[in-house]
């Protein structure tokens, strides 16, 4: 797989080399190959690989480079055609034409020099990013912003809003504006849509919906039928893509659900590589086990105890161009450092899997709101039961009065569908923010609401505009990092598209989630993790990385005249915070703690260092 680049305007050559050189920034195996591909004399495109061959083509004055894979419903060489066939799809139905026949993950450029126009197009949930920047002397695109931001015009300077939210907010809102990214004049293209530059002007479009549709009437048997084919073709469509794949594997039932689909394809046990820590609240080690002895030929814990955070964030920093969401993905960059010492060539995961399966906590509230609107009152008071009774939690308390109190904080009763803006998680952190450099109070979250279902609205919002848009880029921005391809067989299309008409009850039932992926593994997963109810999450220990002799380095930042000097936080308000999250974790009290406000601020510090003055 590539990355991609272009520009174009005047003295190309030299924006090109400059592109191509800080493409490979941050990164800790830097690609093998690169083509670069002329189209007249004002435009220049580039691809480059961790493997010998580069995704690029080219014939009849029409040019094409990707980003990712194209899946074909015939077996096809790891990496081979893919280009040479968006060009024929382009040649015979044009470019949304093109982009509506692929299923893959991908990010796409085209040149037609016939009519002198430049093309950008982005797979469906946006798996591969692609970034694009103009000025009134040139246009130019990439795989990521760095070779962007050093052009002529474009420059580092951040985007305020983004800045402020990723500060003060929750990590759910990072991406709530998915046409941006957090530099001033880098643009981001949004998942399923296509970029069309000619004559100096920028015109967009979208290609790919998920509509209302009538939901499925099918029994439940037939339904898990249909998924377990489905998903089984997703898997075997990328398993006939990767080179040396493993898996990351989890307790859970995504990553679990793609490993043993894998296994049972091929008939044959792949390496797996798991994040371990010695706290057990996030480690997941007995879960698993079930997992080694059925699909794992070798397992690969990755012990993750005692990190040098401050010097992790700053790698990862600079290979994402960004401050990274959460505390989880130092887990996975450590993960993607082993896998790639140890051979692995593909990297397959789970995500997606909880946003269509209804598998996080969450959505329960939103299935209870439904119940409700439909007027289906036993069935609800029966749903709440079963949820307080599988997943009461001392911190987090299950009652039927909690469910209330949440469907009325997340359910417009005003509107069938629409959800609402959790502000209480939200604003948890405003306090912090100095309003002088962003009021982040004034940032109004976009919740479309496309479904008369809440539940399948706020699953389309974690899709599209909150949790997967930052986990995506991260583990794109991370594998890549260290020469791996990933895969995540939860997003081809089909798959979303069948979901989507999937009754609620057939996702949540005896307040227990997937109940329809559950159904479609009998026989392929083993029991115990099939059957397994609580839900322990991919997560961190990040409340013992600020704490502790974690909360030196936390402190000397804190109180640096640099930090106090950026005019973004009320430096006393995060200075009691700091105290108050290592009294909670000291004394461990059932409390919410600090942990990922203070993830959040570090990052965002080490961002604004290693970006440079703007």
């Amino acid at each position: 797989m590539s990355r991609i680049l272009g520009i174009a305007g005047k003295n190309t050559g030299d924006g090109i080399r400059r592109m191509i050189s800080a493409l490979s920034a941050g990164a800790a195996v830097p690609p093998r190959a690169v083509r670069t591909l002329s189209v007249g004399a004002s435009i220049a495109m580039a691809a480059t690989s961790h493997c010998d061959h580069v995704n690029a083509a080219d014939a009849g004055g029409v040019t094409v480079v990707l980003d990712g894979a194209v899946y074909h419903d015939h077996d096809q060489s790891p990496g081979n055609g893919d280009a040479d066939r968006v060009l024929d799809l382009y040649l015979k139905n044009g470019f949304e034409g093109a982009l509506s026949r692929l299923n893959g993950e991908f990010a796409i450029a085209l040149c037609d020099a016939r009519d002198k126009s430049l093309w950008l197009g982005r797979d469906r949930l946006g798996v591969k990013p692609l970034y694009y920047a103009s000025t009134p002397h040139l246009f130019a695109f990439a795989s990521r912003p760095r070779p962007l931001i050093g052009l002529p015009g474009v420059g580092n300077e951040i985007n305020c809003r983004f800045a402020a939210v990723f500060a003060g907010s929750h990590y759910r809102y990072f991406d709530n504006y998915p046409e941006e990214s957090p530099y001033r004049n880098v643009a981001q293209l949004r998942a399923a849509h296509w970029l069309r530059f000619s004559n100096g002007e920028i015109k967009t479009g979208c290609y790919w919906r998920v509509s209302d549709a009538t939901e499925w009437t099918a029994s439940e048997d037939e339904l898990a039928e249909k998924y377990r084919e489905l998903l089984l073709d997703a898997v075997g469509l990328r398993v006939r893509k990767s080179s040396r794949p493993a898996f990351t594997l989890s307790g859970g039932m995504d990553s679990s659900s793609v490993l043993a689909s894998a296994a049972l394809l091929t008939q044959t046990r792949f390496p797996a590589y798991s994040t371990v820590y010695t706290d057990k609240t996030f480690d997941e080690s007995d879960e698993i086990k079930p997992m080694l002895e059925h699909s794992v030929s070798k397992w690969h814990p990755v012990q993750v105890d005692d990190p040098d955070v401050f010097s992790l964030i700053k790698r990862m920093v600079e290979a994402n161009d960004e401050p990274v969401a959460t505390a989880t993905w130092l887990s996975h960059f450590l993960l993607c450092e082993a896998a790639a010492r140890d051979g692995v060539g593909t990297l397959f995961g789970g995500l997606g899997g909880d946003e269509l399966n209804a598998g996080e906590y969450e959505y329960f509230f939103f299935h209870f709101a439904d119940l409700a609107a439909a007027g289906r009152t036993t069935e609800l008071d029966h749903e709440i039961a079963r949820w307080v009774t599988h997943h009461d939690h001392p911190v987090h308390k299950k009652t039927p009065d909690v469910a209330a109190h949440m469907m009325a904080r997340c359910a417009d009763p005003a509107r069938l569908g629409r959800c609402l803006p959790d502000e209480q998680r939200r604003r948890r952190y405003h306090s912090t923010m100095d309003p002088a450099f962003f009021d982040v109070d004034k940032f109004e979250p976009i919740i479309e609401a496309p479904f008369a279902s809440y539940l399948k609205t706020r699953t389309w919002q974690d899709l599209s505009r909150e949790t997967a848009p930052c986990c995506l880029r991260a583990e794109d921005r991370q594998t890549q990092a260290f020469g791996l391809d990933n895969m995540v067989p939860f997003f081809d299309h089909r798959l979303v598209e069948f979901m989507f008409k999937v009754p609620g009850s057939l996702k949540i039932r005896d307040g227990i989630t997937k109940v329809l992926l559950r159904k479609a593994m009998q026989g392929i997963l083993p029991e115990e993790t099939r059957t397994r109810i609580k839900k322990t999450g991919w997560n961190a220990p990040a409340h013992l990385w600020f704490s502790g002799k974690g909360q030196a380095p936390l402190m000397d930042l804190l109180h640096s005249r640099k930090f106090r000097e950026r005019g973004i936080y009320q430096t006393a308000e995060v200075l009691r915070l700091a105290d108050e999250h290592k009294q909670i974790v000291e004394s461990g009290a059932a409390r919410e703690n600090h942990m990922m406000f203070f993830w959040q601020l570090v990052n965002l510090e080490v961002w604004l260092d290693e970006r440079g003055p703007s």
